[in-house]
């Protein structure tokens, strides 16, 4: 669970197993379940006059500790700073939405470009900030002010005069927080990774993910839609492949539960026996695909649950056995010299 004002903020829970199951679980229920909070826990199923070449944002994950919200009124036109002679002045802030109006206090990145660059280069910002509500002192005239939350971001066109002036960026955007399980057990943070693409899995078309490399526990914030998220444990055939919705102001924490276990090979003289270096190793399925290649005395390999026959090349000799992998039952598996 989370703690502090992004606990108190993000904690009411929706939680998604195979059938969909709303499930109130904390003081969010006083803002009327708008913010971020949920869970969503998955098996595996069955069967983006603008600104060219905008900088990216850094990486557009691993927002750690995710970013604080808080509930602040968007700004007014009331007590502003004076406005130096021959300037302007510009407030900015960001929310959630015109039906949220959750001002964003942290994560965000402006960038302000000339609305009329002077070269045909891509424009370089000529000023930018990282705090929730800046304030710049610029000269009159036009510009461009980019904002960008994570993968989410808003650009418009301002208009600036000997006064100062205001702008609400709207960003309909939320995230989502991964972990994987087999059964009960959660799997390591090194022996899993996600990747993020846009739309469903059953959408046709190649598709270039938008996160890649998400490391559980990492918050990745993208606009609202439909997403999916390739889960990959290990690296052989452990992959799950799951639809999530993403919502306004909403931090959904999504389990995705893997139907497989890791299995060490090892080639023995006899049962229990040491085992022998340099060992070339095949893993295939009864078809004959081949689901992993490595080499040594006993590698470890990540297989979905399933049959499968596991080769071993020693010495110019060649030895195999059949096996089985049932989900969550680590083991060992032994092939004889003889």
């Amino acid at each position: 669970m989370m703690t502090g004002t992004l606990g108190r903020l993000l904690g009411h829970g929706i939680t998604v197993a195979i059938a969909l199951v709303a499930v109130p679980t904390g003081a969010l229920a006083q803002f009327g379940g708008s913010l971020f909070g949920g869970t969503q826990q998955l098996a595996p199923p069955t069967p983006p006059g603008s600104i060219p070449n905008v900088p990216p944002s850094g990486p557009p994950v691993r927002l750690a500790p995710p970013p604080a919200l808080q509930h602040h009124p968007a700004p007014s036109g009331q007590n502003g700073p004076q406005v130096p002679a021959g300037q302007a002045m510009l407030a900015l802030a960001a929310r959630f939405g015109r039906d949220n109006a959750q001002q964003i206090t942290n994560g965000l990145i402006w960038r302000i470009y000339p609305a009329r660059p002077e070269s045909m280069r891509a424009p370089r910002p000529i000023k930018e900030d990282k705090t929730a509500a800046p304030v710049f002192t610029l000269p009159p005239g036009e510009y461009v002010v980019h904002v960008s939350f994570g993968l989410a971001s808003s650009m418009k066109t301002v208009s600036l005069r000997s006064e100062l002036t205001r702008e609400v960026f709207e960003l309909p955007a939320g995230g989502i927080r991964l972990e994987g399980r087999v059964g009960d057990s959660r799997i390591p943070n090194n022996q899993i990774w996600f990747e993020i693409y846009r739309g469903s899995q059953f959408d046709t078309g190649e598709r270039s993910p938008v996160a890649t490399k998400v490391a559980p526990g990492d918050v990745v914030v993208l606009p609202e839609g439909t997403y999916y998220v390739v889960s990959n444990y290990g690296d052989s055939n452990a992959v799950v492949r799951s639809d999530i919705r993403v919502q306004t102001a909403k931090l959904t924490d999504v389990v995705i539960s893997h139907r497989a276990a890791a299995i060490t090979l090892k080639l023995v003289t006899g049962h229990g026996g040491e085992a022998l270096a340099n060992t070339e190793w095949t893993v295939l399925t009864p078809g004959g695909d081949v689901i992993k290649e490595t080499t040594g005395a006993f590698p470890r390999v990540v297989l979905a649950e399933g049959e499968y026959r596991a080769i071993a090349r020693n010495e110019g000799k060649t030895f195999e056995r059949g096996f089985t992998v049932t989900t969550g039952v680590d083991s060992e598996i032994e092939v004889l010299t003889r």
